[in-house]
């Protein structure tokens, strides 16, 4: 047994009774270039952050909050808007390790832009340069999303697939805690163009090295339409009907327009985005109250991490119960605490007790996990076979759609101010608590 299948078994239970030793020595060294890629990954989404680091790029870039208010739409509404379309083409190309070493590529020239704007622009210039890299970056995200899934359909058996995500997630949740611990113990009270245009950099050469490591994965030369078909179900990405010239796009509007269940829940999930759109904000309150220096913005990068490392299985067990009662739950949590974040920050004195801005933020990524879990369980519970398939795609399409809409709005009102846009997003939240009320239970354990 060599090195990789060593350490392969010690980090992925399964029973491999039945499984040929070559075909075990193949998974092991496809699986860990897998883990391997994904890592170097993460370590770039925490440097190109839409909810920590960015907002902090642009304010310490006097960007104005009209434009901070977009990061977070973009980002999102870029990766899930082209997966339908983009579906076809991929089950097209016999490797898949193409499309997401293209779209890793994609990212690290988006994110080199990024540097390049940090270094040497500023105030609305620099906003616009970046959101334009930002939106390229997502699109190139959609390629890596779609083919990662099945890469791994391919080349690692069912049973140990899930091990591999859930490595990757804690790998996720260790890199930011990592960071973020690294920038407020040796971040300065003052950030330069060259500092951030450094850590950019970093990033852009991580989605590099993972683009390489990830070309080396080797996918067997028979897998077979139903494996690739498992592996879509499997990523949630599109509708398998239509040619791919626009009939998913007609199925997607029939579905919404025939589903009614399905409507109201699409429009519950647009109006529970408080979680989603509102740290930005806060975060852009801190660093206008504490200043922009680099160690102000490790405990956001931590909080970040920490919310992945100990929300995640532990809002899962609780959507399994009732995804529905999570997901109104988190919601009125979250629209409650930014309601009470802008009372405090009308108390005298208030604003500049920096130990406020890094707890909301932490509380909102919480129940933002929440409801992600939740809403993801609770579509996936509320249909079966190739109709779950539909539904989730569908409403990641329409969803896509109605962010860049919210993001706009509220983005718009961050000209008023920033607390006038978090106020909007509290109340949206609030509407969304009542409409999901509404949604029937589908949980098994409801």
């Amino acid at each position: 047994m060599n090195t990789s299948m060593k350490l392969y078994h010690r980090l992925v239970k399964a029973d491999r009774s039945g499984q040929d030793p070559t075909a075990q020595q193949a998974t092991a060294r496809n699986a860990l270039r897998q883990v391997a890629a994904n890592s170097l990954q993460e370590i770039g989404d925490q440097v190109v952050n839409a909810k920590t680091v960015l907002p902090w790029l642009f304010a310490s870039l006097g960007v104005p909050p009209v434009l901070i208010g977009l990061l977070v739409p973009i980002r999102e509404s870029g990766s899930m808007l082209p997966q339908a379309a983009l579906t076809p083409m991929i089950r097209r190309m016999p490797r898949r390790r193409t499309a997401w070493v293209a779209g890793a590529m994609g990212q690290a020239l988006a994110t080199a832009a990024m540097a390049f704007a940090a270094a040497g622009l500023s105030g609305t210039a620099a906003g616009l340069v970046i959101l334009g890299a930002l939106t390229v970056f997502a699109l190139s995200r959609s390629l890596c999303s779609l083919a990662g899934k099945d890469v791994m359909g391919r080349s690692v058996p069912k049973g140990e697939r899930g091990q591999i995500s859930g490595i990757s997630t804690v790998l996720s949740g260790a890199v930011a805690v990592t960071l973020g611990l690294g920038i407020r113990l040796l971040g300065g009270d003052e950030v330069s163009s060259t500092v951030l245009a450094a850590l950019l950099g970093a990033a852009a050469l991580a989605w590099t090295l993972a683009a390489a490591v990830f070309a080396g994965i080797r996918e067997p030369a028979d897998a077979d339409a139903g494996t690739n078909a498992d592996v879509h179900a499997d990523a949630d990405v599109g509708p398998q009907t239509g040619d791919g010239r626009g009939g998913w796009l007609r199925s997607s509007w029939r579905l919404l327009s025939d589903d009614a269940p399905f409507r109201h829940f699409v429009l519950a999930r647009t109006l529970l985005l408080v979680s989603a759109l509102s740290p930005p904000f806060v975060v852009a309150l801190a660093a206008r109250a504490g200043g922009v220096g680099l160690d102000g913005l490790g405990p956001f990068v931590l909080a970040q991490g920490l919310a992945s490392l100990v929300g995640g299985r532990w809002f899962g067990s609780l959507a399994d119960r009732s995804s529905k009662r999570l997901m109104v739950g988190g919601a009125a949590f979250a629209s409650m605490l930014v309601l009470l974040f802008l009372a405090a920050l009308a108390v005298p004195g208030m604003r500049a007790q920096w130990w406020l801005y890094p707890l909301v933020y932490l509380l909102l990524v919480l129940t933002h996990t929440a409801v992600r879990v939740a809403r993801k369980t609770y579509v996936v519970d509320m249909a079966e076979g190739d109709r779950r398939t539909e539904y989730v795609a569908v409403a990641n399409t329409a969803m896509g759609m109605l962010l860049l809409v919210v993001g706009g709005v509220s983005g718009a009102l961050a000209a008023l101010g920033t607390e006038v846009a978090l106020a909007f997003l509290a109340l949206l939240g609030l509407a969304g608590v009542q409409v999901s009320r509404r949604l029937p239970e589908v949980s098994h354990h409801g």
